[in-house]
C-alpha cells in the first residue's frame, strides 16, 4: 500500500473526528480537521499521479472518502446545536443527487457491463461549492460572516448540484443508447 492510499485511509479516519467535533459544538477544530482532510485529498491525488501509485483500491476508496466526508458534514452540521446550519432542503438536494448518481451508475453498469465515468465541469463546480459551503458554515460559527454571503454560497452550490445532476443524467442516457 503506497503513500497515496495511506493518505486516503487517514482521511477516512478523520471523518469520525470531524463528526465528533461538530457534535460537541467545536466548529474551529472541526474546520481544522476538515481542511486537513481536504489537504490529504489533494496530496494523495498528486502523489498517486506523480509517483505512479494509482491503484484500484485508491480509485474506489478516494471518492468514497470524499463523499463520506462531505455527506457527514451536511448531515451532522444540519442536526447539530451550532447556531449557523444548513437548511434542510439543501441537505436533501445534495444527498439525493449523490444517491441518484450512484443508482444511475449502477443501472448503466448492469445494463452495459461497464460505465464510462467522465467528470464534468459542472460536477467539479458542484464539489467546489459544496466544500465551500461546509467551510463557510463552519467559519460562520466561529466568527461573523454575513448570512447573505453564506446563503449565496449555499444557493450557488444548490444550482450546480441540480445542473450537474441534469448533465450526468444526459450523459447516462447517452451511454445507454
Amino acid at each position: 500500500m503506497g503513500l497515496a492510499n495511506q493518505l486516503t485511509i487517514l482521511r477516512i479516519f478523520l471523518i469520525p473526528i470531524f463528526v465528533i467535533l461538530i457534535g460537541y459544538n467545536k466548529p474551529l477544530y472541526a474546520l481544522i480537521v476538515f481542511i486537513v482532510a481536504g489537504l490529504t485529498d489533494a496530496l494523495d491525488g498528486f502523489i498517486a499521479r506523480k509517483f505512479n501509485q494509482i491503484t484500484t483500491l485508491g480509485k474506489i476508496l478516494d471518492p468514497i472518502a470524499d463523499k463520506a466526508l462531505l455527506v457527514s458534514g451536511f448531515i451532522f452540521i444540519y442536526s447539530s446545536d451550532l447556531p449557523v446550519k444548513f437548511p434542510y432542503w439543501y441537505v436533501v438536494i445534495v444527498i439525493s443527487r449523490d444517491i441518484y448518481i450512484l443508482l444511475g451508475s449502477a443501472l448503466i453498469y448492469f445494463m452495459k457491463g461497464y460505465i464510462d465515468v467522465r467528470p464534468s465541469v459542472f460536477g467539479k463546480a458542484t464539489t467546489f461549492f459544496q466544500i465551500l459551503s461546509v467551510v463557510a458554515v463552519l467559519v460562520a460559527n466561529i466568527t461573523y460572516i454575513p448570512q447573505d454571503f453564506v446563503d449565496w454560497i449555499i444557493y450557488t452550490a444548490s444550482f450546480f448540484t441540480v445542473l450537474s445532476t441534469i448533465t450526468y443524467t444526459y450523459d447516462g442516457f447517452q451511454q445507454i443508447k
